[in-house]
């Protein structure tokens, strides 16, 4: 199947919902906040699918694991993934339907596990 085609197929084939591969949810495309669902609300893994938000023009379709929150200057949250496979970094809205334990787990993660060990910060 050419790449245009396989492309054509896919967005023809768009569902109204879609399964995470990482916890296996059934997980509704539609969600507050945001207009193009792509990560799992309840693990918050996602698919690397798109190479532009909604395009589903990626041909990687490995796991995206969430890495680290990052906060726009309206004080959005928005989710930064890392694909498995190929390592590339993706930003996503989060939804009104993301978990917040999860959220605060991924934003929590540098202080939980810093880079250095912490005795350094008293020798300071």
């Amino acid at each position: 199947m050419s790449r245009n085609r396989s492309r054509r197929a896919r967005t023809e084939a768009r569902a109204e919902s879609f399964r995470c591969l990482q916890c296996g949810l059934d997980v509704s495309m539609t969600a507050a906040g945001t207009s193009h669902r792509n990560h799992c609300p309840n693990c918050l893994w996602s698919r690397h699918l798109d190479d532009t938000p909604g395009d589903r023009a990626a041909d990687c379709g490995a796991r995206m694991e969430p890495l680290a929150i990052s906060v726009r200057g309206d004080g959005e949250w928005v989710l930064v993934h890392r694909c498995t496979h190929c390592g590339v970094l993706h930003s996503n809205r989060t939804a009104g339907d993301d978990n917040a334990l999860q959220l605060t787990r991924v934003a929590v993660r540098p202080l939980a596990q810093p880079p250095f060990p912490l005795e350094r910060l008293t020798a300071l």
